[in-house]
């Protein structure tokens, strides 16, 4: 150290501790930088963050983040307005759980309708329902792809249930996979009442061998249930049908469906085409090729027409191209499948040819139990529609409540037409909001605005007869389990184009009627 240097800066006790001080800032300083600059900010919006960098953001918002889904972006926002409405102490929250980042585009449609219809009613009930209290905020929870990420999100929503947010139900909750299971096993045993809108297998649902799910309640038709209304709409004939199953791991709606679709197979002459989807059923992976192998033996078995297809929507449009190339075309046949099939209506890589073929070959009929369509409580589609299990002015009430909240002033909420409607999301997320409200609103002691979360999952099973919800897809009056009683299967039909046709309503009962107007379960069912 230099004399000159030595006294200006080290010469007195003073000028060393100056000196010292200036130092450690300097270092601190850098120290911050050099933080800052190799450790990612993993903070997406409030309540949502990162797991880790370059991950998709994971968490609960109503403040109009949109998960980084541009799709998405004008329906949060739209909810956000609402929301900031609201005054604490006067709401109840309710989420909408479902993989808002998947990346399959066929998952991101479904989304986007289920946040539109979910949104239709929140503000309905809050600015349509004579004042009722509590006035209900909406949340959007993310899942992440394949809902691998739910144990983030689902302890995120167990902390919501007191000041503020008051959270009192979780809807929407996606596919009937074993993350879906989980994460409604967990929600359920924390006591969070829990509305699946588009969970359909039977294995994920509460009954009369015991209640796994307390506090579950679904507004959609179980498997078996859609299966027996194939049943009473297609007359199938064993002796001409044959089942094509996927054998996935942990897939709980394909195995549903194929055990509900066994039950109509007595003295089926084959045995089962089976084959296995990728880890990701949304990817193509090589099932094309076994495909075209079962569509060969397929043409092989005498007399068949009739196909049960237990599988997911991506290996239904393989299935459905490679029967488009087999080698009798002079064959005609029919597909039956689940509510899947309503993904084929925006699937840009089903081979439409299959549907119309060329002069001289037979076409291949796909037809689906749908969860709900516009055409299903329309009297010009079906001029015989009954007088029970829903109506046309329920479905009608959906549609302006369409109008209005994604009209000026309220919207918008992104593109909402017949077209978009077709795949029956928005309807159904729009009923299972409905069935929230009302078991919220039901369950508050006349002392209060809010309820007990404890005294929501309660009332479930007492929303039928006159307390029945009035869907736009149809009554849905709950059983003791939370389960809808013969809840109207729409019949859907791809065309020769690849839109989605409404055929005829069908019941699962074993009447093939709707129910009767008092809408109480029957004992033992």
């Amino acid at each position: 150290m230099s004399n000159r240097f030595r006294e200006f800066f080290w010469y007195t006790g003073l000028r060393r501790i100056l000196t010292s001080a200036v130092v450690l800032v300097l270092l601190a300083g850098a120290g911050i930088a050099a933080y800052a600059l190799y450790t990612p900010d993993l903070h997406c919006a409030k309540g949502v963050d990162r797991p880790e960098k370059g991950a998709e953001c994971i968490g609960v918002n109503g403040d109009g983040y949109d998960f980084g889904r541009p799709a998405l972006h004008e329906v949060a926002q739209a909810i956000a307005r609402e929301n900031r409405t609201l005054k604490k102490g006067q709401y109840a929250t309710v989420a909408l759980l479902l993989p808002l980042t998947s990346t399959d585009s066929d998952m991101a449609n479904k989304v986007l309708h289920e946040a539109q219809g979910a949104f239709v009613e929140q503000y309905r009930a809050n600015h349509d329902d004579n004042d009722q209290v509590p006035k209900i905020r909406l949340v959007l929870a993310n899942t992440g792809i394949g809902s691998d990420q739910w144990p983030t999100t689902v302890r995120k929503l167990k902390g919501m249930t007191g000041a503020p947010d008051n959270l009192r139900a979780v809807s929407g909750v996606a596919t009937s996979s074993d993350a879906t299971r989980n994460a409604v096993k967990e929600l359920t045993t924390s006591h969070i009442p829990v509305i699946g809108t588009t969970i359909t297998a039977d294995d994920i649902s509460n009954g009369p061998n015991g209640i796994p799910f307390p506090g579950l309640a679904r507004v959609s038709p179980t498997n078996k249930d859609e299966a027996d209304a194939l049943k009473n709409f297609a007359d199938i004939d064993p002796k001409k049908t044959l089942l094509v199953r996927d054998t996935h791991p942990g897939d709980h709606y394909t195995e549903t469906l194929r055990a509900a679709f066994n039950g109509m197979l007595a003295g089926a002459p084959y045995e089962d085409r089976v084959y296995t989807s990728p880890p990701d059923q949304s990817e193509d992976g090589s099932t094309a090729n076994t495909f075209a192998q079962i569509t060969d033996a397929i043409c092989s078995a005498r007399n068949v027409n009739t196909i049960l297809f237990a599988g997911r929507h991506t290996q239904l449009r393989q299935f459905v191209n490679a029967l488009g190339n087999r080698i009798c075309v002079r064959t005609k046949f029919t597909i039956l499948t689940g509510d899947e099939g309503s993904y084929l209506g925006y699937d840009t890589k089903l081979n439409k040819k299959a549907l119309k073929p060329k002069k001289g070959a037979e076409p291949v009929i796909v037809q689906y139990a749908a969860l709900a369509h516009p055409g299903a409580w329309s009297k010009a589609t079906d001029p015989g529609m009954p007088a029970t299990g829903g109506s046309p002015a329920d479905y009608t009430a959906f549609t302006n409540a369409v109008a209005t909240a994604s009209g000026n002033g309220v919207g918008p909420i992104g593109p909402i037409d017949n077209a978009s409607l077709a795949d029956g999301q928005a309807i159904i997320a729009y009923d299972g909001m409905a069935t929230a409200v009302t078991g919220i609103r039901r369950a508050r002691a006349s002392s209060s605005v809010l309820p007990d979360i404890e005294d929501v999952g309660a009332v479930w099973s007492k929303l039928q007869g006159p307390l029945r919800v009035n869907g736009a897809s149809g009554w849905i009056c709950l059983d003791n389990y939370g389960n809808p009683y013969d809840k109207a299967v729409a019949i859907v039909q791809l065309t020769q184009t690849g839109t989605q046709e409404f055929v005829k309503l069908a019941w699962p009962a074993k009447t093939k009627k709707p129910p009767a107007q008092e809408c109480l379960p029957p004992r033992g069912r």
